[in-house]
């Protein structure tokens, strides 16, 4: 999968290295509350700037839709990169424009520049072709190192590698080996653990893993439809009745394809959806005043001794409503089955790499995604347009 070119391909000498980083990570009242984002792109700057390159970074910071948004501008985002990288970061208010283009003209080698919230130009989600050359214009070479961005068409995603030498980051081509092993050449026993609120995002994952592994473990509000299609009660939980038909027949599919699809046959169960919600467990039928919020301590227990046995773990989704501690031990259960199983073991980002975080256990596995939507399309089987955007090995 990984035949493009990567940073260690290209010269970066003295060059202005126009770098696609993904720094959309959460802030609470202007102060970041995560930086993993941040600090997984640190080896690639520092190859660049050890290079002699000049950094010029842009990324994008929540939806700002085409319009300036003063809680959005990534200043904070600069200020947290220039302590990490121990050395000035020059924040940009402009993305684009003579403002930038002075900026980078002079600039010495070392230099790291951030431009402002690229989604503050309508241009870059509508990938405008005047806005792709004043981009790319800011640079002599490309570097996307933004995975978790790079299932998205985006101007500054396949713009600049049509008219400037492109290449993947560090963190790119770490995060692309890992998702190849996981699809190309997986150590068995292989063992996906899919959970989430929707049937409907994980299908295309199931049908495309189903070739791949030997079991899928069901967990989140995703499972109570499962279980509604094989004719379980399951009270008040949340079931995607549209989708009833498709889980049989994923369900179907999983068993012709000789694949383990194990559901909960237990349940942390509430009245009501709210943290505050008295947690209690049921085993099997949940009661019609009841909604299923976590896996149960017997499914917990049988998914990690099943993580247990695996050589390659793919996550992506929690057991439950992990963000509330009485609906937690499912997700925590399946996290530290993960931590010590010294295999393959990686965490699809979004919610599965908040709550591995969250549990202090993200250091413990394998390789933990910085891509939600992007590490689902890989499951998938998809192209991202990023990874395409890029120089082939061979052209170049």
């Amino acid at each position: 999968m990984m035949n493009k070119l990567t940073i260690k391909d290209l010269d970066l000498d003295g060059r202005r290295v126009l770098t696609r980083v993904d720094y959309n990570v959460p802030l609470h009242e202007g102060a970041i509350t995560d930086d993993h984002r941040i600090r997984q792109t640190l080896p690639t700057l520092r190859a660049i700037l050890d290079g002699g390159g000049i950094a010029v970074l842009m990324s994008h910071l929540g939806r700002p839709k085409g319009q300036v948004d003063d809680a959005l501008r990534l200043t904070p985002v600069a200020a947290r990169l220039a302590e990490l990288l121990e050395r000035p970061v020059k924040k940009l208010d402009v993305v684009i424009g003579p403002a930038a283009e002075a900026a980078v003209q002079s600039a010495q080698p070392g230099d790291v520049i951030l431009l402002e919230n690229l989604r503050f130009e309508p241009g870059e989600t509508a990938c405008d072709d005047a806005f792709v050359a004043q981009l790319t214009a800011l640079g002599e070479r490309y570097v996307n190192d933004a995975f978790g961005a790079a299932h998205r068409a985006h101007a500054s995603i396949v713009g600049p590698p049509r008219t400037l030498p492109a290449a993947a980051g560090l963190l790119m081509e770490k995060e692309i080996e890992y998702f190849s092993r996981l699809l190309a050449s997986p150590d068995h026993p292989y063992v996906a653990i899919l959970g989430g609120a929707k049937v409907s995002d994980k299908i295309p994952v199931i049908e495309n893993l189903l070739d791949k592994v030997d079991r899928i473990l069901i967990g989140g509000a995703m499972a109570y439809t499962f279980l509604a299609a094989r004719g379980e009660e399951v009270g008040a939980s949340r079931v995607e009745s549209d989708r009833l038909d498709l889980a049989r027949q994923t369900l179907a599919q999983a068993e012709a394809a000789g694949v383990a699809f194990d559901l909960p046959s237990d349940h942390v169960v509430a009245a009501d959806f709210a943290e505050g919600s008295t947690p209690s467990v049921v085993a099997g039928a949940i009661p019609a005043d009841r909604m299923g919020l976590d896996i149960g301590p017997a499914t917990a227990e049988r998914y990690a001794a099943a993580i247990g046995e695996a050589k390659t773990v793919i996550w992506n989704g929690p057991m439950g409503v992990f963000e509330w501690e009485a609906f937690r031990s499912g997700t925590e259960a399946v996290a530290r089955a993960l931590a010590t199983n010294p295999g393959t073991t990686v965490v699809g980002g979004g919610d599965s790499a908040a709550a591995i975080r969250l549990l202090g256990l993200d250091d413990q596995v394998r390789h933990v995604s910085t891509g939600g939507g992007a590490s689902l399309e890989m499951l998938e089987g998809k192209q991202l347009p990023g990874l395409e955007a890029l120089n082939d090995r061979a052209s170049r």
